[in-house]
């Protein structure tokens, strides 16, 4: 079972992705900002992918997203930024610093799971 790791500060989004994921079979963990996603993502062996919102509290999600790509353990996980920001600029500086895939909220779910399925099958693929 695949495992996804979402980082989202909003309560409500936090926890639709939740649902959403789970209903599609996969395992799920969600925290709320980038200083917490960091230290799991530092304990924890197997994190598939990671949806990652830019506008984080404590850690941002641009500073989680590098943090992500300079470990050797999590150099290679897929990361989909899911945010509000959807500015050429913003949009490119995170596909720039290691986001595989960039979504702008709101989002259409079926989408969003093929994104997903994707990702997952690119890195099975490394």
């Amino acid at each position: 079972m695949k495992h996804i790791l979402v980082v989202e500060n909003e309560t409500t989004l936090r926890e639709l992705l939740e649902f959403l994921l789970r209903r599609e079979g996969y395992t799920v963990t969600a925290v709320s900002d980038g200083d917490y996603a960091k230290q799991l993502l530092e304990k924890l062996n197997g994190i598939d992918l990671v949806i990652l919102d830019l506008l984080l509290p404590i850690m941002s999600g641009r500073q989680l997203l590098r943090w992500i790509r300079r470990q050797c353990e999590t150099a290679d996980t897929p990361i989909l930024v899911l945010t509000d920001l959807q500015n050429d600029d913003d949009v490119a500086d995170a596909l720039d610093e290691g986001a595989n895939d960039y979504m702008i909220k709101p989002f259409q779910p079926k989408e969003l799971q093929a994104r997903i399925r994707k990702l997952l099958r690119i890195k099975k693929e490394l």
